[in-house]
């Protein structure tokens, strides 16, 4: 059995997860409604077929679904934790 696991989420948007009983999650899912702008393109190159699909996302909404994201996987040691070690000052530790 499976359920939606919701990470973030909005009038227009919803950024989840699909939790199976037995297993951690391994994708996340996002829903655009309406999505501002979207392409579905598929291509033959050199016998192969490339699929791809690319949304347009507005800012606001990216901020949002990113803050949420750090906050359900418990990285914000990753982007510099609460205070002192943002990205792009000179204490922090990554590149």
């Amino acid at each position: 059995m499976s359920a939606k696991a919701s990470i973030s989420g909005g009038e227009h948007f919803h950024f989840y997860t699909v939790e199976l009983l037995s297993e951690e999650p391994r994708s996340v899912f996002l829903e655009l409604t309406p999505p501002p702008t979207y392409e579905l393109s598929k291509d033959v190159y050199q016998g192969k077929t490339i699929e791809s699909l690319t949304a347009e996302i507005p800012s606001e909404i990216m901020d949002r679904i990113a803050i949420d994201w750090i906050k359900r996987r418990k990285l914000q040691d990753a982007v510099g934790g609460p205070v002192g070690l943002e990205w792009g000052s000179p204490d922090c530790p990554y590149d």
